[in-house]
């Protein structure tokens, strides 16, 4: 067996360079020489294959039963043939030949190839997949080994045989990589293919954000501050909802870091985009307040049922609310898991809300809402009020006399009485009280800023808690009002500071 050490240090090669112990080369060695014995003897053949660890060598033999009539020549042999080479042999008794690997035609030779290059293809397969399925959320890194239309292939450095792409519609807009770039990208999901297990990167989904803060906030990995919740537009902008398991640390602080080190290292893996950290609070509209910096916010009113935020800015705010094309409030509304609608105090005061624009306390939202039933209203009206499902002051507040002309059972003196007592009970009492509210929370120009400027700087004094969000931007300045943005972290902690609720409500 001459060339039965040559195989056998060639397997060993292979094992080292997939990572295969000594025990698995055999077995490839044994799976090889039985592929190439099948293409020999038949798809039935038996045979017992040893190595010798030591000096390589293998020693094959083929087991045949002797019987009277052939019929599987795989596994059968005759009694005439086998007493031709002992005549000592009868019917029954096991047959054994050896096989000499000289033996091996050049079809044997490449059965054997291919199934070994099977079988290690098939290792591989297990273990990338028995490695990443739990790795999902996990940052990889590697290079970039090719990009195409449709998708960027990227050779990893813990798995270079895995198939790891990052589709078009994974990679950041703004972001250009090139062949040999290096690059991080966040473990998204493993697709099962037809040769083998599949990994989806990304680099535009939020888990890749919190793999990079997971990657620069210790306190993250030590599982002290934990990320509630994430929303995000690639490329634009992202905000985060964090909280600590220890009172002693602030959660905030933690991910921004000194001098905002932390939060940089993140802005700058993602090219540039915006990052705002806030306090998550269970209550929703503290949330809903912190959710919308760094834009300071007058009043919140909840509406569970609906799970529907109504927030009110001063008219100064409400670009910064808004955010450019809306992203701020939109991320805003993504981050606490409701619909926020957003008013400026001009627009919510125009409408005539009953709610009071500003409460002597954060968590204080008064209604002056009640049942129809309270009021002076005939029997009749208010029974066909209550069929039109009409049963609450605030259900026909906004109504006209042709709203009320369409119910049925309603005549034109019953409209106008509902709209004398509408009128009646939203009218502000007291004429000299209304022009001094009137002129107090007018600026120049007739604008209602004056109240909602003294509201907020009340909140400011009186709330003292320390910087609550964190933001780092690279972006140019906005050109126009409508576009403000937050500049610094420093504006978001002022804004912070007076949506912070104090340390009781916590």
């Amino acid at each position: 067996m001459a060339n039965a050490g040559q195989i056998v240090a060639a397997l060993r090669d292979i094992g080292a360079t997939k990572d295969l112990t000594p025990d698995e080369v055999n077995e490839l060695m044994k799976d090889g020489i039985l592929a190439a014995l099948v293409r020999l003897y038949g798809a039935n053949v038996e045979a017992e294959i040893d190595i010798d660890d030591v000096t390589g060598e293998f020693d094959i033999v083929v087991l045949k039963r002797v019987v009277e009539e052939v019929e599987d020549e795989a596994t059968e042999i005759s009694l005439e043939d086998a007493r031709w080479d002992d005549d000592t042999y009868e019917v029954g008794d096991i047959m054994e030949i050896v096989v000499d690997f000289s033996q091996f035609g050049r079809n044997a030779v490449m059965a054997m190839k291919q199934r070994i290059v099977q079988r290690v293809r098939e290792g591989e397969r297990e273990r990338i997949r028995d490695e990443f399925n739990d790795k999902v959320g996990d940052l990889l890194s590697g290079e970039v080994q090719q990009v195409e239309r449709s998708k960027m292939v990227v050779l990893l450095n813990r798995a270079r045989d895995a198939d790891a792409i990052i589709p078009w519609r994974d990679q950041n807009p703004r972001e250009r990589f090139r062949q040999g770039d290096p690059i991080r990208a966040v473990l998204k999901k493993v697709d099962e293919t037809s040769r083998g297990p599949r990994l989806i990167l990304s680099r535009a989904d939020p888990l890749f954000v919190s793999a990079l803060f997971h990657l620069e906030v210790p306190e993250i990995g030590q599982k002290i501050v934990e990320i509630r919740e994430i929303a995000r537009e690639v490329g634009g902008r992202t905000k985060i909802a964090v909280y600590s398991h220890d009172e002693s640390i602030d959660p905030v602080g933690a991910c921004v870091g000194l001098k905002g080190s932390r939060v940089q290292a993140v802005v700058s893996e993602l090219g540039g985009e915006r990052i705002d950290i806030v306090p998550w609070h269970p209550e929703p509209e503290v949330f809903a307040r912190r959710a919308l910096a760094p834009a300071r916010v007058a009043k919140v009113i909840s509406d569970p049922d609906r799970q529907v935020i109504t927030a009110v800015v001063d008219e100064d705010q409400l670009s910064l609310a808004i955010g450019r094309n809306g992203q701020n409030v939109r991320l805003a509304s993504q981050l606490i898991g409701w619909q926020i609608d957003l008013y400026g105090s001009r627009e919510w005061l125009e409408r005539g809300a009953d709610f009071p624009l500003f409460a002597s306390g954060e968590d204080q939202y008064e209604t002056s809402n009640f049942a129809l039933s309270e009021l002076d209203i005939p029997a009749a009206t208010l029974a066909a009020l209550n069929t039109a499902g009409y049963n609450t002051f605030l259900d026909i507040i906004d109504l006209e006399k042709k709203d009320f002309l369409g119910v049925d059972g309603l005549d034109e003196a019953e409209a106008d009485r509902l709209l004398g007592i509408i009128d009646q009970l939203t009218v502000v009492e007291g004429d000299g009280a209304a022009q001094e509210s009137s002129s107090a929370s007018e600026g120049p120009g007739g604008e209602a800023l004056s109240a909602a400027e003294s509201e907020t700087a009340d909140e400011v004094e009186t709330t003292g808690e320390p910087e609550a969000v964190g933001e780092a931007e690279t972006d140019e300045k906005p050109k126009a009002a409508g576009d403000a943005e937050m500049n610094g972290a420093s504006e978001a902690a002022e804004s912070e500071a007076s949506d912070a609720p104090d340390d009781s409500e916590e």
